[in-house]
Order: structure tokens, then sequence, then C-alpha cells
């Protein structure tokens, strides 16, 4: 039977006002398969990319299962691989369970713990999670685990690229075997089969669009750049565009969404319309720049990948990867910030000589070539400064090396081309030619004189132009 409306599920009437409240009229594709089979206590692997509504579809089949506050102890847990996210789906909880008395809270690194000792010690129903926290907290005895029923881990590529695997293991250990478990990936790629084997029992497999697929509403395309100057230069272009109504930077490294934080406060956007957030930023200052750019009181958010799967932010017209990322499935994340909700948004990649090793990685990863568009030609193109230019052509060699072992670097082969031709004019001549071999070599003549091995006192213009420097 197809699934049209939110009333066809076995949910109560509180959770279906607060899903009215949203605005929520159809069920995405993850919900209408996700929510029967959770209901039903089956195992689920979901493979969904963000933006498809996978965070209402764990969530509402499991406040309906938790239905009303009960005891002290958390009776569910939903672990996140960063405090953004976790924030965010506690978030979402707020919004569905708006009309129970369950008592949900979030878990997290980077502030002191004691509020969320004395928030724990109060009673909680549904726990959210950074994997740490929640066994840093275990272990000082602050959580009772002999309650949890359900077992939700979100975002399980990303818990493997940050190398939480340990953490997830000593989570596992410590929470009753006999639970339900819900797994959901972006992707679905070894580490995280590896994990769904250890973690799932018997699950049910729900993937509503290919891995690691791009979202249909984000229309991607591609620059190619000569260096950081024209980045910047072509950035400053994009910004300024009346079509630019919110946008995401996102930058490799923290240096560099701070450079380009400061050139747009001081010369492109005014300084309150503008935050970059990365790991140096306060965790207080995080929050408070997301919370400030989802209401709009900010146009532009500069930020590294910490942001990444943390933002859910419904009118965000633009993307921008002034750097491409170097964990390939980020890219899907990235540009998963706009085209949600069934807005459309555009998805901007500059890419230098040394990112198109990497851009090709990816395309393959999303299955299509990302379009690539011409620098409009009101923006300069600068000259590659010579040690960026050296920089960029030893990445190139590296990212070469690793492809071949053999290949010894673009000095050998430039060296080796020159050499070929040399090497053929040296070599016997043609039938029929009367070519002198000697005196078409290409190397220096034989000097005359002293250096010739000739008796001191020899005429320095003997050895004629072989002489001259």
């Amino acid at each position: 039977m197809e699934i049209t409306s939110f009333d066809q599920f076995e949910i109560n009437r509180q959770l279906l006002n607060a899903v009215a409240d949203l605005g929520y009229t159809e069920p995405t594709p993850i919900q209408q398969k996700t929510i029967p089979l959770s209901l039903g206590n089956h195992d689920v692997l979901g493979i969904a990319q963000t933006g498809t509504g996978k965070t209402a579809a764990y969530l509402l089949p499991l406040l309906m299962k938790v239905k009303y506050a009960q005891g002290t102890h958390p009776r569910a847990l939903i672990l996140a691989p960063t405090r953004e996210l976790a924030l965010q789906i506690n978030e979402a909880i707020s919004q569905l369970a708006k009309y129970t008395d369950l008592r949900h809270l979030a878990l997290y690194g980077g502030l002191g713990p004691k509020k969320q000792i004395e928030t724990l010690s109060q009673g909680v129903d549904i726990l959210v999670a950074t994997p740490g926290r929640f066994i840093d907290l275990y272990r000082l005895g602050h959580i009772v685990t002999k309650d949890i029923r359900t077992m939700i881990l979100d975002e399980a590529d990303k818990m493997m690229d940050m190398g939480f695997m340990p953490q997830i293991r000593a989570v596992l250990e410590v929470i009753p075997s006999k639970r339900q478990n819900l797994l959901f990936s972006a992707t679905f790629g070894g580490r995280v089969e590896r994990l769904s084997s250890e973690f799932l029992e018997a699950p049910i497999k729900v993937e509503v669009t290919p891995q690691a697929s791009t979202a249909a509403m984000v229309n991607q395309v591609l620059y190619q750049v000569p260096n950081f100057r024209t980045k910047i230069n072509l950035l400053d272009y994009l910004v300024t565009r009346d079509d630019f109504t919110r946008g995401i930077i996102f930058a490799r490294t923290k240096g560099t969404a701070d450079n380009i934080y400061k050139f747009l406060a001081r010369k492109v956007i005014e300084s309150d319309q503008i935050r970059v957030i990365h790991a140096n930023k306060g965790q207080n200052t995080r929050i408070n720049s997301m919370e400030a750019f989802k209401e709009g009181n900010i146009r532009v958010l500069v930020s590294t990948d910490v942001a990444a799967r943390g933002i859910d932010v419904v009118e965000v017209s633009h993307v921008i990867n002034f750097d491409v990322p170097l964990i390939y499935e980020d890219y899907v994340h990235r540009i998963g910030r706009t085209g949600r909700a069934n807005h459309t948004g555009e998805a901007i990649t500059f890419m230098t000589i040394a990112e198109e090793y990497h851009v090709q990685k990816i395309e393959k990863i999303i299955r299509m070539t990302i379009p690539r568009v011409p620098i409009p030609r009101v923006v300069e193109i600068t000259e590659t400064p010579f040690d960026e230019q050296q920089a960029l052509l030893r990445e190139v060699d590296e990212q070469r090396r690793k492809e071949d072992p053999t290949f010894l670097g673009a000095f050998h082969e430039k060296k080796a081309k020159n050499m070929a031709p040399a090497r053929s004019r040296t070599g016997t001549s043609r039938p029929g030619s009367s070519a002198k071999p000697a005196s078409r070599s290409t190397g220096p003549r034989p000097r005359t004189g002293a250096a010739a091995g000739s008796k001191p006192g020899g005429s320095k213009r003997s050895g004629g132009r072989g002489n001259r420097r």
C-alpha cells in the first residue's frame, strides 16, 4: 500500500499534531519505508543522504515507543559523530515531542559536564550523545544503561571517518544486548558494512537513493582556478550576486577559513552579516553562530567540515567548496546543506590542478561528472606566485606517485623527454641522408685551448663560439 499521509502510520495524535505544526504533509521516501519497519521492531540499515528526512524517519517511531516520561534512566540512545549533529537531533526531538512529557538530553564534549550531569540526575527518557562524552559520563557513574531498549547510530560513515569505532564498541559492551538497533549512513563502504555486521541483527536494508548520490534539487558546478588569489576574486564575485541570499563557504583548514572570513568581512560583506566556525572556536561561539545563521540574522557562514553535518537550514541558496574535501564522502554532506526540503540550491566547487585528482575520486563516488563552467570575464585571474606553483606541482607529483609507485616526478619526466630527441639525433642517420651526426649534437661543443688540453698560451679565440658563455 502506498503511504501518502502521516495519518497512515500507527503513531498517536500528539505526534501527528507536531508533524502538522512543522508543515510536513507527505512522508519522504525514507520515512515511508523506515517508519513501519521500526514500529515493527525490526533492525534497520538506512542508506540515505542528508536532507532526505531521515531524522524524522527514526524519531517518530522512537517517540511512539517511548511515549511518555517514565522512571529515571534513559530508555533510548542516539549516537551522533559531532556536537552540532547531536544538538540538531535534540532540537528535532523538541519539535516532534512538543505535545508529550518526554525528557531528552544532548551529551557532547567541548564544555564542562556539570549541567549535563545535573539534568541526568533529574531523569531522562532519550539520550542523544557523542560517543566520547557518553562513555566518559558512564564511567563516572552518571549514566545507568540497563533500561535502554533502542539504539540508533546516525551518520555512521562520519563515525568511521572520525575514528570512533573503539568508543562505539565500548558503548555496545555496556548497553543491554536485547534491544532494537537502527543505523543510518549516507554511504555504505566497507567500514560501515563491518560496523553494521557487528551492530545490527538481521537488519532490513532501506536505500532510498543510490549510495552517495547527491540531492536532485542541487545544481552542481565547478570552476577550474589557477591559485588561491583567483579563488578569492571568484568568491568576491559570487557572494555579491543578487541570487546569493544565504550561503555556506567550506574551507579545508582553520587558517583558510579565517582568511576567507577576514577578506569578506573587510571588503565584501558587512561584518555583522558573516561568521566563521571551526575547531578553534569555543562551543558557545559555534552554537551561537549556527543559530544566527539558521534564524537568518547572518548571510554567510564560513566553516571547516566541523559543520558539514550539523546545520539544518531550509533556505540555503548556495554552498561553496572553496577547497575540495579530502574525505570524499564529505562532498555529499557539504552540498547537502542546500537543496533541502524541496528547495533548490546551488553547489559551487573551486578546483586547482592539485585538487583535480580529488574531484575525479568524488565523481566516481557520486557517479556523475560535475559540470565545468568558465570563470566570468569580470573576475581577475591572477598569476600564480612561484612558491604556490611549486607547492601545487609537488602535490600533483605525490598524487601520481600514489597511483604509480614507479613515477619519479615531473623533473625526471621532463629530463627524459628532453633527452629523447637528442639520442635520436645522435644515432644512425636515415638511409640516403648526408647529415653528419656529430655536427648536430645538442650537447656543448668541444672546447679548444686550455679547456681542451691545448698548451698554455694558445689563442683564447681558437675554440670559436664553444668558448663563450
